[in-house]
């Protein structure tokens, strides 16, 4: 019978039972993402039930399979003491990110319970931008001072192989007695030379590093142009911080992709699951939804002026739908380019005229094949040469102000330090609406008399 059940009820189950041993072999078996699916199905009760049974280790290992935001409702409801706990066996980047996600007084009383260093270490990840070099590097590395040999770099590992073993390690980074990054070696390369040998005189000197201020897109081009597995990460001072990763750049692209995917979606404020309080849920749709209305009521008032002429020609009313929807697809395609272009640093927002010009080329183009296109179906369907020059018109004119607009809308937005993502496809929406009814009806009303000519 327990066989059929769903996987979340089955270790709902064995956690009723308080059958640790069993819940530990169940989550073995799982997927990052299985996990994350029913993690966020188990009630509040079972969740804090299988936290209490599992250790620290095992339970970190659960939250780390979950986005921060899953992870933050999860610590939320646990003692400060047992988050802590949790805390102590998570990578540092991972606990920042989750502890940005918390409450300020939630996050400050689980800070006040870790281990010092690592609490310190913590507070410190958490002050950088989190698209930024220093939002994105671990504090777990290996550093030795030059004067070090090999034998104390040897007995330091096996001294402290549990800590370590949790670490990415791939380089061993040589540093001053300030911390100051001097130079890099692999971690083979500690086999191939006599103990006794200094750091000093094997390492590689000038070692590739990044500012802990550098931006995503500086670090997809170091990426992309030196081939490693890590980057060593200095600050203002020229101390050794951190380390970036590959995966962790690509872990915050994809993120963003996701925030400017909900934006344009019109959710505002983070990441939705559907395991959210529905107060929060309600909240991120409506912040987008409300100030829709107030725009669309300036694309209503525009059909309320022409009313006359609406009535005089009712077969108008079949195509208004169709110009301001088709250009406005148009309009979003030229903001969907614009956003990657300015994500991958491709274009700025002082270069408007380049892209009005670029995006003209392909708004006359467009225009005129979906303006002859609609044209002859109108044409065709109400045998009236005069309806199909007035739909077809009034698309191929809209179609080409949406996409001038799509265009450069994000451009304009980010200048004003307002949120491309989240106000250009309402904007563009609105604005075309509101063109698109006004060409239909008001090239309509100018030669009324012809449209209505049995």
């Amino acid at each position: 019978m327990s066989a059929t059940l769903s996987p979340w009820k089955k270790l709902s189950e064995l956690c009723e039972k308080s059958d640790e041993a069993a819940i530990e072999r169940f989550l073995e078996k799982m997927s990052s993402s299985e996990t994350a699916r029913v993690i966020s199905r188990l009630s509040e009760e079972d969740r804090l039930r299988l936290f209490n049974l599992l250790a620290p280790e095992d339970a970190a290992d659960v939250i780390e399979a979950i986005p921060e935001s899953q992870a933050a409702e999860v610590l939320e409801e646990m003692t400060s003491e047992q988050a802590a706990a949790i805390f102590e066996e998570l990578p540092s980047d991972y606990v920042a990110d989750v502890l940005i996600e918390l409450d300020d007084d939630v996050g400050a009383a689980i800070l006040s319970k870790m281990d010092e260093d690592e609490a310190e270490e913590a507070r410190m990840l958490m002050r950088y931008p989190t698209d930024s070099a220093g939002g994105l590097m671990a504090a777990e590395f290996l550093s030795f001072e030059s004067d070090s040999t090999i034998q104390d770099v040897l007995e330091d590992l096996r001294d402290n192989a549990d800590v370590y073993s949790e670490y990415n390690v791939q380089y061993v980074y040589i540093v001053d007695g300030k911390q100051r990054l001097m130079g890099v070696l692999r971690m083979h390369d500690l086999l191939f030379y006599p103990k006794d040998t200094r750091l000093s005189s094997i390492m590689f000197t000038h070692p590739l590093f990044v500012h802990d201020t550098a931006s995503v897109n500086e670090l997809r081009d170091f990426f992309e142009k030196h081939k490693l597995v890590g980057v060593p990460v200095i600050n203002r001072i020229e101390h050794l911080v951190g380390v970036v990763t590959p995966a962790a750049l690509e872990g915050e692209i994809n993120k963003q992709k996701t925030r400017n995917f909900l934006k344009l979606s019109g959710i505002v404020g983070g990441e939705e699951f559907r395991t959210m309080p529905l107060s929060v849920r309600s909240f991120r749709r409506l912040s987008w939804l409300s100030m829709n209305i107030v725009l669309n009521m300036l694309a209503a008032g525009v059909i309320a002026f022409y009313q006359d002429t609406l009535a005089s020609v009712i077969a108008l009313a079949v195509f208004l739908p169709m110009v301001s929807d088709m250009s406005g697809c148009s309009g979003n395609q030229a903001i969907a380019v614009s956003m990657r272009e300015l994500a991958l640093g491709r274009v700025t927002p002082r270069e408007i005229i380049w892209v009005l010009a670029r995006e003209a080329h392909v708004g006359v183009l467009n225009g005129i094949v979906l303006g002859l296109l609609i044209g002859l179906v109108a044409y065709v369907w109400q045998g009236n040469i005069w309806v199909g020059i007035v739909v077809g018109g009034a698309l191929a004119i809209n179609t080409l102000v949406s996409v001038l607009l799509g265009g450069t809308l994000p451009l304009i937005l980010k200048r004003l330090k307002l949120d491309p993502a989240l106000v250009s496809s309402p904007l563009l929406t609105t604005i075309t609406d509101m063109c698109g009814f006004f060409f239909v009806l008001g090239f309509a009303s100018t030669i009324l008399s012809k449209l209505t000519v049995s």
